[in-house]
């Protein structure tokens, strides 16, 4: 049986580096709770109820994940704006 640990709201997650599954989770029990009207307090208490559940090698996993996660962001967002560039300088021709 895979570990698994909980939000405030009682949400279970399966603790297997899956960055987006916990980001899902938060997202959904936060809006459940509040609907759209949360801030960071409310985000940052959920992300200290999640860290606080987990080992070092487990922290170090969705570290790794969050940074692959981060990089390819940065990555597609560069992309576009490049992409963006050339279609502005092409028109301008």
């Amino acid at each position: 049986m895979a570990r698994t640990i909980k939000t405030s709201g009682g949400s279970e997650i399966e603790v297997d580096g899956d960055v987006l599954a916990v980001l899902e989770t938060i997202s959904r029990d936060l809006a459940r709770k509040s609907g759209l009207d949360y801030g960071f307090e409310e985000v940052d208490r959920e992300f200290q109820q999640l860290v606080g559940q987990l080992t070092p090698d487990e922290l170090k996993a969705y570290l790794k994940e969050s940074l692959f996660m981060s990089f390819n962001l940065f990555e597609n967002e560069r992309l576009a704006a490049v992409v963006k560039k050339a279609g502005r300088a092409k028109e301008e021709n």
